[in-house]
């Protein structure tokens, strides 16, 4: 258990109330870590707060409501976060969004901006809000959430994929910065995984049948199975790994 114990950390992890960020926050509270509950609505998130308060003891999670495009609710995120928990040991950047589906010629600047804004440069602006005080204590671990969409062109979500690809970058560079100080910096790129924010994918069961039979394992992920991934990648098992990106996809990207 020393390896994956999280035992007085402190864990901040973005769109958290459900699907992917919910199992995240569940599973590093099982693993001992305290976690902060963060999305835009404030009910959703203290429904998974209570939730693991319920299991785990009082004090264990706690809501801070973020809009991830609003560099202010940001900072109040990681402010209210230090003046209740103390410190931020792990951040997972895992909100994201995607107002667009289908070819390059057809997305507007607007919906545009609005990828690259909030999958890229909200995680840079909070992933830099937090960062210096984990190199001054030389230890912390950042997890993007990125997506297999980042390793391969797609026609329906290329923009999408544009802003999973600078995430991945994104965790390459601040690893190769922050090394030194032992501050660590990785990604995971999940596959199909039933959530709300992929249901366009998998509720159209022809649809879904054709994205899981290429797949080895020939079927959807699920949350939960994201989730084993954050909690190494937060841990001391994964003491020795930066600047790397975590495939966890029924392994679609190695079959033909």
């Amino acid at each position: 258990m020393e390896l994956f114990d999280l035992t007085g950390k402190v864990a901040v992890i973005t769109g958290s109330s459900k699907g992917i960020g919910k199992a995240i926050a569940e599973r590093m509270a099982e693993h001992g870590a305290r976690v902060v509950i963060s999305s835009r609505k404030a009910g959703p998130c203290q429904e998974v707060a209570d939730a693991i308060n319920a299991k785990h003891g009082e004090g264990r999670a706690m809501v801070v409501p973020a809009n991830i495009a609003s560099k202010e609710d940001l900072q109040r995120l990681v402010d209210e976060t230090n003046a209740a928990f103390g410190k931020i040991d792990i951040l997972v950047c895992n909100a994201a969004t995607n107002p667009y589906a289908g070819p390059m010629a057809g997305i507007n600047d607007e919906q545009f901006g609005k990828i690259l804004q909030n999958n890229v440069v909200s995680n840079h602006w909070l992933i830099q809000m937090v960062a210096p005080q984990m190199l001054e204590r030389r230890d912390g671990s950042v997890i993007i959430v990125s997506s297999i969409g980042g390793l391969r062109g797609n026609a329906l979500i290329g923009a999408y994929n544009i802003s999973k690809a600078a995430d991945m970058q994104l965790a390459r560079n601040l690893a190769v910065e922050w090394g030194p100080s032992n501050v660590r910096v990785n990604t995971i790129a999940p596959g199909l995984v039933q959530t709300d924010f992929a249901k366009y994918l998998w509720e159209n069961p022809d649809l879904l049948k054709q994205v899981t039979d290429p797949a080895p394992l020939k079927r959807i992920g699920q949350p939960d199975e994201i989730a084993g991934a954050a909690v190494y990648l937060a841990a001391p098992a994964s003491s020795y790994m930066t600047g790397q990106t975590l495939v966890v996809d029924g392994g679609i990207t190695i079959a033909w």
